[in-house]
């Protein structure tokens, strides 16, 4: 069994099994570059500020230096019978530099050491899910400009309801990624806090500069309460919480696409190269690459809850439960980013079938709500107006008829206010092009905001 750590106070050996139970290093491994970094900031902290002498500060970081060469050149494999990336890390170094690598610890904890390389990990890669997010926010927007003018339906209850366009409906997810990237982007202010220096708990004796390790690693701020510096998990939490968000809107997204690319549907098709197929019914074409992100999300969620659990009644400071915090997150992390890495592509590549969803505006009633509109610009009561045009669409479905084809007689049997412009009024086009706020399906209206987002995305991709 390999010396620990703490070895210096047990008189037996931890129990294999009890070891290999303990150890995070066939995880945490993951975060070598983030533990090799964090420790030359602190060794050269250490050196600056006299705590070791500045030769042996150098040592120690040429040292660090070499091993992080040399791991991402495959030449130093993980032991995994050490108990965590700080352990295997620390090793490597006093064989690669002697005793005097023994000192890279002095001043801190692996409960500080920890929580520094988790958030240096997480800022990384919420910058990552933030990239790809704008870039998913960009192919949308693409897609939005060239079906400003294709009508379809839109709808509430999973029920027909009214006219909008594509670009319009695509401008919904627009909004929600918005939202996705901007929370991550808040998420981050709270990642961004350097927790190095805390020690186990209450600090060391030693004249640790803290704030001069956080502008080494480019740490906005410094935790201002040791205890909460190596107990806090919120910014896990938080970054959990906002994947998971992500990922809910990436499962509506992907459960509409699904049903829009239905043969009940028909409004969408998608590329041979983004399908599979059945092994017993030939002329299967499976959604399989959406239907797999609308099944990650619950793996998302899942992480989410699993954290939330395990931090919901530890007492201060440091608990070995929190070892639970980091394949969680790694899971959901790159989960997250395959999701949205492949999205973009399934969505430039589909087959949009402006036929079927202009087809399908004109079933379902979608200008009930205009029969109503304008009787009300006739001078009669929204509420008497929305009765009127309900009589009437009763009429029709037991007439066998939709509203554009019933004759002017029929109008005015409900209501003598009618006149021939009613059909003008109610055409797909006219229910577009009345609606003139902006945020309404409206293609003016749309093309601002498309302007608005690109002007949003250039300030964010520059940021």
């Amino acid at each position: 069994m390999k010396e620990k750590l703490w070895g210096g106070r047990f008189s037996k050996a931890l129990n294999k099994e009890a070891n290999d139970f303990n150890s995070s290093l066939p995880f945490d491994c993951k975060m070598y570059k983030e533990d090799i970094l964090g420790s030359i900031a602190h060794a050269k902290m250490l050196g600056e500020c006299s705590i070791i002498p500045l030769d042996e500060s150098v040592t120690i970081i040429n040292g660090l230096k070499q091993i992080l060469e040399e791991i991402e050149n495959n030449k130093l494999q993980f032991d995994f019978e050490l108990e965590d990336i700080h352990t295997q890390i620390e090793k490597w170094l006093i064989e690669k530099v002697g005793e005097v690598g023994k000192k890279v610890h002095t001043g801190r904890s692996r409960n500080d050491q920890v929580a520094l390389d988790l958030r240096m990990y997480l800022k990384n890669e919420t910058e990552n899910i933030k990239s790809l997010i704008l870039n998913l926010i960009s192919v949308l927007i693409s897609i939005q400009k060239e079906n400003t003018k294709t009508y379809m339906s839109g709808y509430t209850h999973l029920q027909m309801a009214q006219v909008i366009t594509f670009a319009h409906y695509l401008g919904a997810y627009v909004e929600m990624f918005k939202r996705d990237f901007e929370r991550l982007n808040d998420a981050y202010k709270r990642i961004d806090v350097m927790p190095l220096g805390a020690g186990a708990l209450a600090c060391s004796t030693y004249n640790i500069d803290n704030k001069k390790t956080a502008e080494t690693l480019n740490f906005k701020n410094v935790m201002l309460n040791s205890l909460d510096a190596v107990s806090d998990r919120d910014f896990v939490i938080e970054t959990e919480a906002d994947l998971s968000i992500i990922m809910m809107h990436l499962s509506r997204f992907s459960e509409e696409l699904i049903l829009y690319s239905t043969s009940e549907f028909k409004f969408i098709e998608f590329d041979d190269e983004f399908t599979t197929g059945s092994s017993l019914m030939p002329q299967k074409k499976n959604p399989d690459i959406l239907e797999l992100i609308r099944g990650k999300t619950g793996r998302v969620y899942g992480n989410l809850f699993s954290i939330l659990t395990v931090m919901k009644s530890l007492p201060l400071a440091y608990n070995k439960d929190m070892q639970e915090d980091k394949e969680g997150i790694f899971d959901s992390l790159k989960n997250a980013a395959n999701c949205l890495s492949i999205l973009p592509n399934v969505l430039k590549t589909m087959k949009i079938n402006k036929e079927n969803m202009l087809n399908s505006v004109n079933e379902g009633f979608l200008n009930a709500t205009e029969v109503a509109d304008y009787l009300v610009r006739k001078g009669i009561p929204f509420r008497d107006a929305h009765s009127i045009s309900g009589r009437l669409v009763v009429y029709c479905i037991n007439n066998n008829k939709n509203l554009s084809s019933l004759n002017i007689e029929e109008y005015k049997k409900e209501c003598s206010l009618f006149e021939d412009d009613i059909y003008s009024f109610i055409t797909p086009e006219a229910q577009i092009a009345n609606k003139t706020m902006l945020g309404s399906p409206n293609e003016n209206a749309v093309m601002e905001v498309i302007k608005i987002n690109e002007n949003w995305l250039d300030n964010n991709k520059m940021s």
